[in-house]
Parts: structure tokens; C-alpha cells; sequence
């Protein structure tokens, strides 16, 4: 791993950081914010998977979150969205697909089996390096995020129980396999064979398999995207029919940016430094 750059901040620093990943092929990038209470023991550690074009960057930028991150001893870490160097054809020609848009998916389909494999990396490999890096309680994880990060922190806790102790997101893509972002991503990168699709659709994964604690969703009403991409209400009605607890807080007059994000993000923290705790 190599250190880019580090930035005091609250207390604690803020960092970016590249390393060679097996499960991508190719370098990775990641940010992580360390609150002030590392230098006395290893904290909680909450993963943020970011949305379609972001970086690893991204959240730590634009979502306001280290401040109560410094109070609540909360380690932060993001990853970058998708490789980058993999040279596959087509990877740049839209900002839905490809570059930017990994869709937190193993790749099946040929080219992008080879490089696109950001679901392991996520839940794999990821943790093991924060783990080895830094002093982040590895029996004390969470994670959330936004749009198709929100998608992907919802599956990725659904589908690995006892790995994550908290769970949240901000305008998911609650059922991909009914929207348009989530079935170009998947016939790209799995191809036609919807019983693959499932494994990566909450609302789907949610009727056989639970999360342990309540999930907390933020969903804007002024979202551009609410009506034909997101689907919060299927989301809600699977919980409601697998009695999963479902905190979704419907928020009139905000859209699908870090404007949003960062009005809710102490909620987010709490939520999840409550759950966290133990």
C-alpha cells in the first residue's frame, strides 16, 4: 500500500491511498478518514460506497461526515467505483456503464470478467487491508451508501451476514433488475441470466435473507431519479413482507445530490455508531 496524501482534520486525518488489489487486477485507490480516538484503540469502521461517476474522493469531499465521525470515533473508508486501467472497449462511452459505474458486481460476461469484480473487492478484500493498515476493529463494521452505492451496501450486507453490524443508504437503487441503470449494468456484466441478476437486487435478496439490525434509507421527493430508477417502495414493501425493520424517511424538497446527503449525514453516523457500539 502507498500513502498519496494525508490531511489533519478534526483531530484525526484524512488520507488517500492506492494498493495493488488481487481481485481487480490492477492498482485501487481508497480514502479513509482516521478519527482522533486511533492513537488510544482500534475503532468501528464504516465502509461508504459512493454512486455513478464519483471517486474515491468523492465522499470525502462533498458529504461533511468528519467532523461527527471525529466525535463518535468512527473510521470512514471509501473506494473508488469501479478499476481503472483496465482498457476494456467501451468502458468509457457512458457514465452509467464502465468506468465509474462498477455496480459493486462480479463481472461474468467477457471482457469485464477479467478487471470488473468490485463486489469481492468490497467485501473481501478491501476489509482485510484496512484491517492490516490501520487500527480499524474489524468485528466492528458497518456500511452505507449512495445511489448505486447504495445499492451495492444493501447487497453486500444482505448477502454476507455477521460481516456488517449496521447498515443504511441514501436514495438507493432499491430493485435494479426493474430500473434502466440496473438492467444495462446487469446484462453487461452478467449477462441474460436473471437468477445471477437476483443475487445483486435487494429487494429481492431481502425475501430470503435478513439484516439483524434496523436499516436506515433517506430517499429525497425532489430526486429526478425517484420515479423510474430507484423504486424505495418496493424496497419497503419486501421488508414489509419479510419483517425487516425499514426506517425509510421520505424527505420533501431534496434531490439526489450531496446537498442531500450531507443535510442527513450526522443522522447516517448515529445511526450507524449506535449500532456499532458492541
Amino acid at each position: 500500500m502507498k500513502t498519496l496524501s494525508e490531511h489533519k482534520c478534526f483531530g484525526g486525518v484524512q488520507g488517500y491511498y492506492a494498493h495493488a488489489s488481487t481481485q481487480i487486477g490492477l492498482e485501487m485507490r481508497f480514502s479513509v478518514f482516521q478519527p482522533p480516538q486511533v492513537t488510544t484503540a482500534r475503532v468501528p469502521v464504516l465502509y461508504y460506497l459512493a454512486g455513478l461517476t464519483c471517486t474515491e474522493e468523492t465522499f470525502a469531499i462533498k458529504a461533511g461526515a468528519q467532523r461527527v465521525a471525529a466525535e463518535l470515533g468512527l473510521m470512514l473508508v471509501a473506494p473508488d467505483t469501479s478499476p481503472r486501467g483496465a482498457n476494456v472497449p467501451g468502458e468509457t462511452d457512458s457514465w452509467d456503464f464502465g468506468i465509474g459505474a462498477g455496480f459493486y458486481v462480479d463481472a461474468t460476461n467477457e471482457p469485464w470478467c477479467k478487471h470488473y469484480r468490485m463486489y469481492s473487492y468490497v467485501t473481501r478484500e478491501l476489509p482485510v487491508i484496512v484491517a492490516e493498515k490501520f487500527p480499524a476493529d474489524e468485528g466492528r463494521q458497518g456500511i452505507f451508501g449512495h445511489s448505486m452505492g447504495g445499492h451495492g451496501a444493501l447487497v453486500g450486507a444482505l448477502r454476507n451476514p455477521g460481516l456488517y453490524k449496521s447498515l443504511s443508504a441514501f436514495a438507493p437503487i432499491a430493485a435494479p433488475m426493474r430500473c434502466p441503470w440496473g438492467k444495462k449494468a446487469f446484462m453487461g456484466y452478467l449477462g441474460d441470466d436473471h437468477a445471477a441478476w437476483a443475487q445483486y437486487d435487494a429487494s429481492e435478496l431481502i425475501k430470503s435473507t435478513g439484516f439483524p439490525g434496523p436499516i436506515l434509507i433517506d430517499q429525497g421527493l425532489a430526486d429526478k431519479f425517484l420515479s423510474d430508477q430507484l423504486n424505495p417502495e418496493v424496497f419497503e414493501a419486501a421488508c414489509r413482507e419479510a419483517d425487516q425493520p425499514l426506517i425509510l424517511r421520505r424527505q420533501e424538497g431534496y434531490d439526489h445530490g450531496y446537498f442531500f446527503i450531507s443535510t442527513f449525514m450526522e443522522d447516517h453516523l448515529r445511526h450507524h455508531a449506535l449500532q456499532l457500539k458492541t
